[in-house]
């Protein structure tokens, strides 16, 4: 790639300076300091996936959890899981430059809990609306 700061310089205006923060998405360049930049992230990222993936598994066979709180914890380590992949693997941080992959991240939650809220409760009313008559008769005694 080439790096020449020459190449952004304006020449009807000596005081235009480029924007270091302001980077297209994959452009931007790393930080091996920062908490998820860099193949030791990718590392620690892959090892976090892999013991909360075999966790998932064992949970149920190990019988360590109540047998009727176990989908609500395979949903927290599901979550975990997702949060695992955002950070180290998406590289989704707090970070100021980052507002607007939160921002797309929230809005396709709420597209899929939309959909998926409205289609449970579209199959519930027509589960209702297409009972036999009888089953309706003898729902309303």
């Amino acid at each position: 790639m080439n790096r020449d700061p020459d190449r952004f310089r304006d020449s009807d205006n000596d005081s235009f300076e480029r924007d270091h923060g302001d980077a297209a998405p994959g452009g931007e360049e790393l930080n091996e300091r920062e908490f998820a930049g860099g193949a030791r992230s990718y590392a620690i990222g892959l090892l976090l996936a892999a013991l909360l993936t075999c966790a998932s598994f064992l949970l149920p066979q190990s019988g360590l959890v109540w047998a009727p709180a176990l989908p609500v914890a395979l949903a927290v380590l599901a979550l975990a899981q997702i949060g695992i992949h955002l950070v180290f693997f998406l590289h989704v941080t707090t970070g100021p430059d980052n507002v607007n992959n939160i921002l797309a991240l929230v809005f396709g939650i709420f597209v899929v809990a939309l959909l998926l809220l409205g289609s449970i409760w579209i199959m519930a009313h027509l589960d209702h609306a297409a009972m036999a008559p009888a089953a309706q008769a003898a729902a309303h005694r």
